[in-house]
């Protein structure tokens, strides 16, 4: 199996293939519930929900979890030797739709979907009815769209 690994202690990426009786340890990493507080330049600001202290994190940290950073959302940052190395945002995540095309009357089934740009300037898939200025729930592990929750 051919794989690409990132080096915890300086975040290199290394490719490396696998045979089938290679055996690999676990790396341990402790998560930390940690809130996003605002974005200070080109870092993000994130608070321990325990102690209430600080770190800021830098884009290639975030990764994909920069499509989600909305004020008081609570992401899980994974720590190797006190050093951030992986953001998990939540599951589902609320957010408001700030561009999509209005609803077609008489729509065929197969155009039942459009478009939507939301909050943050990630865009997903939304029903016909979603218009902007509604708020929707998204799963955040393939952006899709759940539900709408208010509007």
């Amino acid at each position: 199996m051919q794989t690409k690994l990132r080096r915890l202690s300086d975040q290199t990426l290394h490719d490396h293939r696998f045979r089938s009786k290679d055996k690999v340890e676990q790396a341990y990493l402790e998560v930390i519930e940690m809130q996003f507080l605002y974005q200070e330049g080109n870092a993000y600001v994130f608070m321990n929900l325990e102690n209430y202290e600080q770190i800021k994190l830098t884009p290639d940290i975030l990764g994909d979890s920069v499509d989600y950073l909305i004020s008081d959302v609570t992401f899980s940052i994974e720590m190797s030797d006190g050093k951030p190395v992986g953001v998990n945002p939540p599951l589902t995540i609320d957010m408001e739709v700030v561009k999509t095309e209005p609803y077609l009357k008489g729509a065929t089934q197969s155009a039942s979907n459009k478009p939507a740009t939301l909050q943050t300037g990630i865009t997903v898939t939304v029903p016909q009815f979603i218009k902007e200025g509604d708020i929707v729930r998204i799963d955040t592990r393939d952006n899709s769209y759940i539900e709408r929750v208010s509007g």
